[in-house]
């Protein structure tokens, strides 16, 4: 909905007030200056507040029209409840009035009554409410006399239905889009463009097809985009735009446009460079305990020991390539291989290109270069790492997995490391923590721990 409670109202009129003292300019002695009504009541379904379920919209209290004669640009009229009045200074006699809905944004450059010639606004945020553009010129023309006008205002935009698949609650960016709204004053006309990147941000909601409308500009049909051209604003998520069809005034496209953001990455701004992924290898969002996995495996089993331990062939006294001759790998460790290789890693097979488990330097760092609490995230226990930009990493405590079962899940957070602990004979490493504490483990390597994922390139 275009506005959804009685706080953006005000603030919407606080702003209309505000910009009025700003823009305007005090009228001399010599100027027309008259009040008008505009009664748009008998609307034809033009769209203004977006109902999503039907196409259909209403005009709202703080709404704000604003109003073109003889070329320039002559005042703004506010909605009151019934219809729209407001001051216009100097409109030309004998010719119609021109208005322009803007979806309640105000315009880019700042309006001088009787000087101003055009005007703009971007629709990129489209978070809160969705920005209708329409206009009408009035049906009566201009006199003096006159002080009350009827117009049906015609919509300019489309209402559109993307159906997004996210595992994270966050605004939608999509980029390659119209988002501009020109206003010429001369010509009496309204026209779209691209602003930057041409970004359309969309309201928060997590799920799979999750239902999120947009109003877009007219413009012809999108080939698919690049990956990165559908983006999280902290740059957690990334995906591709799909096809957009061709965009017409007054459309409607209810059937719903497939978007789907893939898991990614959250920048900490940390001195390596480092990228640590947002979820657990096998997890569908930062909260899924995802998979679990012994050291040197990629693909998560039932149960976690030796007797199906890939590297030690169901049977510990043979030396393998991760493999020692007792104890579950603690003694007697014989070959030199202290760090997986690409082929052995579980987030490089299942995530590909350069992911992989994070080495024990970058766990440091992770813990040393930002903020760090236990906390419960969407009714998960874990430990939430920030930085002063604004972006944060939640490690949920999934605990692990041995002879077929899961222990200390909700309580204690393990995961992998990529190599061994530098001690005699070389030993397992893993992060770990619970509520308050937090440091390195030495376990065995056929338990099953966590997998986070980390990478040193963007894809963006």
């Amino acid at each position: 909905m275009k506005k959804t409670s009685m706080i953006l109202m005000a603030f919407a009129l606080a702003m209309m007030m505000s910009q009025c003292k700003k823009n305007e300019v005090q009228p001399t002695s010599n100027d027309e200056v008259v009040t008008i009504t505009l009664d748009v009541s008998k609307n034809n379904g033009s769209k203004v507040v977006v109902n999503p379920s039907t196409g259909t919209v209403d005009f709202e209290s703080g709404d704000k029209i604003y109003v073109g004669s003889g070329g320039k640009y002559v005042g703004f009229l506010t909605h009151n409840g019934t219809n729209f009045t407001g001051i216009i200074t100097n409109p030309t006699e004998g010719q119609s009035l021109q208005f322009y809905f803007l979806g309640n944004i105000t315009p880019v450059e700042t309006l001088s009554v009787g000087t101003t010639e055009s005007c703009s606004v971007i629709i990129s945020d489209q978070a809160e409410h969705l920005p209708v553009i329409s206009c009408a010129p009035s049906n009566e023309v201009y006199t003096s006399n006159n002080t009350s006008y009827t117009a049906e205002l015609q919509n300019k935009c489309a209402l559109v239905k993307f159906n997004v698949t996210t595992p994270l609650t966050s605004n939608i960016c999509i980029t390659g889009m119209k988002n501009k709204v020109t206003v010429d004053f001369t010509q009496n006309a309204v026209t779209s463009s691209q602003d930057g990147e041409g970004v359309i941000m969309l309201p928060a909601g997590a799920g799979e097809n999750v239902e999120k409308w947009a109003i877009l500009l007219p413009q012809e049909e999108l080939e698919e985009g690049e990956e990165g051209t559908i983006y999280i604003n902290n740059g957690s998520f990334v995906g591709i735009r799909p096809a957009i069809p061709a965009i017409i005034e007054n459309g409607y496209v209810a059937e719903g446009i497939e978007v789907v953001l893939l898991i990614d990455y959250v920048d900490l701004g940390l001195p390596s460079g480092t990228l640590w992924a947002v979820c657990n290898v096998g997890a569908n969002s930062p909260e899924d305990y995802g998979d679990y996995f012994a050291w040197g495996e990629t693909e998560p089993k039932e149960y976690y020991n030796w007797s199906n331990y890939k590297y030690c062939n169901g049977d510990w006294n043979i030396l393998t390539k991760y493999c020692s001759n007792s104890d579950y790998g603690y003694n007697g460790f014989t070959d030199n291989l202290t760090t997986l290789m690409p082929e052995d890693d579980a987030a490089t097979i299942n995530w590909g290109e350069d992911w992989r488990i994070p080495t024990i330097a970058e766990w440091e760092e992770l813990y040393q270069f930002t903020d760090h609490v236990w906390t419960t995230q969407n009714g998960v226990n874990g430990r939430l790492f920030s930085v002063s930009n604004g972006n944060s990493l939640f490690l949920p405590a999934a605990g692990n997995r041995f002879e077929n079962g899961c222990y200390n899940s909700g309580t204690h957070g393990r995961y992998l490391s990529n190599s061994f602990l530098i001690m005699c004979p070389p030993r397992l490493n893993e992060y770990r923590f619970v509520s308050d504490e937090y440091g390195w483990g030495d376990p065995d390597r056929a338990l099953g721990l966590s997998v986070r994922p980390v990478r040193t390139t963007s894809k963006k």
